[in-house]
């Protein structure tokens, strides 16, 4: 069955309400105001979910069933992985904790 990203999303956010893992939803994006002036918030290609565990920056980026990332988020990934941080897809909520799962097994 295929899921949208947002369902995802959801589930994932649900599940790490039960966890003791410090996290938050990483909102971006950009919008424009009544005066036609662009305001951007949010670095751009970054991750959906933000971890902090065992003092490591984990990112998520969640996908629907058939999801891809963007140029953005892979040039994102590249950076936040050479400074030492942790990135992963997750395209269900199984996929998510069996990421997230071996990433802090293998944390100092």
């Amino acid at each position: 069955m295929k899921e949208l990203e947002s369902q995802v999303q959801s589930a994932i956010l649900e599940y790490l309400g039960y966890t003791k893992h410090f996290h938050y939803r990483n909102n971006t994006g950009a919008l424009k105001t009544e005066r036609g002036h662009f305001v951007r918030f949010g670095a751009v290609g970054s991750p959906d979910i933000i971890l902090i565990v065992k003092g490591f920056y984990i990112g998520c980026e969640v996908k629907g069933t058939d999801g891809k990332q963007s140029d953005k988020q892979k040039e994102f990934q590249d950076k936040l992985e050479r400074a030492g941080g942790k990135y992963f897809l997750a395209h269900s909520l199984d996929e998510f904790k069996e990421s997230l799962d071996k990433i802090i097994k293998y944390l100092p």
